[in-house]
């Protein structure tokens, strides 16, 4: 299966079609007999109301659906357009849409999931970062996007330290490239704060940013199995970092940076569920998009093609038994 997405072959949107079903099995034949549409944050519910009931489970679960294969093929392209991996194929999707199919959270509509929009436009902005003379607008159109993830879900604020991590990877200190991230962000909030203060609501606009002082949880709501799916996964990090690093100074110093800034998008994505009371599972699906990046390289450049294979299968039924069990 593997080698079947080493290439560009136009059959294999359809297989990722067939796969993207496949792996949403579970979800289809034991529909939830309820799932409420919870996408927003509450302070951003006085703009935009959406019924908790608004979409049936079946429905809720397609559209999720039909969002992951969307975002797998931006995110290809993406990935190919940059060459982080030895050549273009659709590995990255294949891979993108595995990690979206790890855990029941993440196989419905939620607002990590609608954020992953946000992430693969952003890591397509500071991929740019090396290749511009000027990161400004850039960096202030990112700074936009990460203030349109908060408002749909609060730990996406703390992809702001992206904005500096990835200027002192790729640019020379310049103090202007500095702020401009930070007034993108700003700008949409000011808008936020103005229609707080027409409605007499201000009170509540200063409420928004007391999740920043929480304590990191000392637990999550996490299953024991969902534990166990994660062996596999992490198998395959581990094997995935050892093969980047044996290539990590034959690449390309750009090639080099990227890895290095996806590095730290996914470790920011991880340690930002502390900024949310009760997160769930479904907040590392934010975690997605730079990890599948790594996968998709080593299986990308892996040599034995019965190991490789092998352990994919293994993955793939990790993931399909701890769905239905």
């Amino acid at each position: 299966m593997i080698n079947q997405f080493r290439s560009l072959q136009p059959i294999n949107l359809l297989l990722l079609a067939a796969y993207t079903i496949f792996m949403r099995m579970a979800i289809f034949i034991n529909l939830p007999p309820q799932l409420d549409l919870d996408i927003l944050e509450s302070y951003t519910k006085i703009f935009i109301s959406i019924s908790p009931d608004a979409l049936s489970p079946m429905a809720n679960v397609f559209f999720a659906a039909i969002m992951v294969f969307v975002q797998s093929l931006i995110f290809n392209r993406i990935i190919n357009n940059h060459a982080l991996l030895p050549k273009p194929s659709y590995m990255p999707a294949l891979i993108y849409l595995t990690g979206t199919s790890l855990f029941m959270q993440f196989l419905v509509l939620s607002p990590p999931l609608i954020c992953n929009f946000l992430i693969v436009i952003i890591i397509d902005k500071f991929l740019k970062l090396s290749k511009t003379a000027s990161a400004m607008s850039i960096m202030f159109d990112v700074g936009m996007l990460i203030a349109l993830g908060t408002l749909i879900y609060f730990p996406f604020i703390l992809l702001l330290l992206m904005l500096w991590l990835s200027l002192l990877m790729y640019r020379a200190f310049n103090w202007r490239e500095w702020i401009s991230g930070l007034f993108g962000f700003l700008s949409i909030f000011l808008f936020v704060a103005v229609y707080y203060y027409w409605n007499d609501h201000l009170e509540r606009f200063f409420d928004i940013w007391h999740p920043l002082t929480n304590k990191f949880p000392s637990n999550l709501q996490i299953n024991i199995n969902d534990y166990l799916v994660l062996i596999p996964i992490s198998i395959t990090m581990i094997l995935a970092a050892i093969q980047l690093r044996d290539n990590f100074f034959r690449s390309f110093i750009s090639t080099r940076k990227a890895f290095q800034m996806l590095l730290f998008m996914f470790l920011v994505s991880i340690f930002s569920f502390y900024t949310k009371r009760g997160v769930t599972v479904a907040h590392f699906l934010l975690c997605v998009p730079p990890g599948a990046v790594l996968l998709a390289y080593y299986f990308q450049v892996a040599k034995k093609r019965w190991f490789y294979e092998t352990l994919f299968a293994i993955l793939i039924i990790c993931i399909q038994y701890f769905l239905f069990v």
